[in-house]
């Protein structure tokens, strides 16, 4: 299996390349655009430097609701802060996409095409194609390193994961059930309690064939009560005090409740922060935040 180039965007000091590619998991062709940094051009260019520095680790960014790889490409300045501090960004596709893929039979915008939720769905004719746990966790970072096999960047082992709303309760969510695979993880405006909230209560009804037992496995409030704490493992996650869906959709109170008499509790940062929204203009300002606190964890800040 290989990559498209659909085109070469240059950025900051480095290159957004806008890919494609025929996934076996959502069967179908995804979308997906990845950041090399400053530092990878650097090291391409160095000669015989073939294991001879540590690899360029790996962000993962996971986008909303109705978002493509486009949004956070182009609002969330990530890339400036990857040039900074040296590590590549990955922003997949929100779901299956094309013609023969199913959509919601409502026709709204919260479930099916742009609304994978970041789950493997087992209820039909949802299971064929919306397999976005396997893409994310296992089928794309395979398959980007062995595209890109040049030995320059880390897209497997020295991994971070971070997200957006849907995308912040899938990257939480992913993370504590790979413990393993990630470093750190981080989170804008999470979902964070999905059994308990209208957006998740849509996406696990449709997609699960058992929304209470197959939905519990991958809440967050669920899972961190039940998820043993690993040792250097942390979170951090903003909240604007004037997100319109605070009240009804993410519910940070219902999981710090949970997280309270937990291993997880000293490592858990959630900051609530006075007069932001749930819009991009809150994401890009507090980047820089979350992209220290990756570097941090991969091994790029003393």
């Amino acid at each position: 299996m290989s990559f498209k180039i659909n085109s070469k965007v240059a950025a900051c000091g480095g290159q957004f390349l806008k890919l494609s590619h025929q996934s076996n998991v959502t069967k179908c062709s995804m979308d997906v655009n990845v950041y090399l940094p400053r530092q990878y051009f650097q090291r391409k260019d160095e000669k015989n430097n073939q294991g001879a520095k540590k690899q360029i680790p790996t962000i993962y960014y996971l986008s909303g609701l109705t978002c493509t790889p486009q949004n956070a490409s182009e609002k969330a300045f990530w890339q400036i802060q990857a040039d900074k501090f040296g590590f590549a960004m990955v922003f997949p596709d929100t779901s299956p996409r094309g013609d023969v893929i199913p959509g919601d039979p409502e026709k709204s915008w919260d479930f099916g095409l742009g609304a994978g939720f970041y789950i493997n769905a087992t209820k039909v004719p949802f299971n064929k194609n919306y397999k976005m746990y396997d893409y994310v966790h296992k089928e794309l970072p395979m398959e980007l390193s062995n595209y890109f096999n040049e030995n320059l960047i880390d897209f497997i082992d020295n991994v971070s994961i971070t997200g957006h709303s849907m995308g912040g309760f899938g990257a939480i969510s992913g993370f504590l059930q790979n413990l393993n695979k990630y470093k750190s993880c981080s989170a804008f405006a999470p979902i964070l309690n999905p059994l308990n909230v209208p957006w998740g209560q849509k996406a696990f009804n449709g997609y699960f064939n058992d929304a209470n037992l197959e939905g519990g496995k991958h809440d967050p409030t669920e899972l961190i009560q039940s998820t043993k704490y690993l040792s250097t493992k942390e979170i951090l996650i903003h909240i604007g005090t004037n997100d319109p869906f605070l009240k009804n959709q993410l519910k940070p109170e219902l999981f710090l409740d949970k997280v309270k008499g937990t291993e997880w509790e000293s490592h858990i940062d959630l900051e609530m922060v006075e007069g932001f929204d749930h819009s991009y203009y809150f994401i890009s300002s507090f980047v820089p935040q979350h992209a220290e606190f990756h570097a941090k964890h991969l091994g790029l800040l003393n």
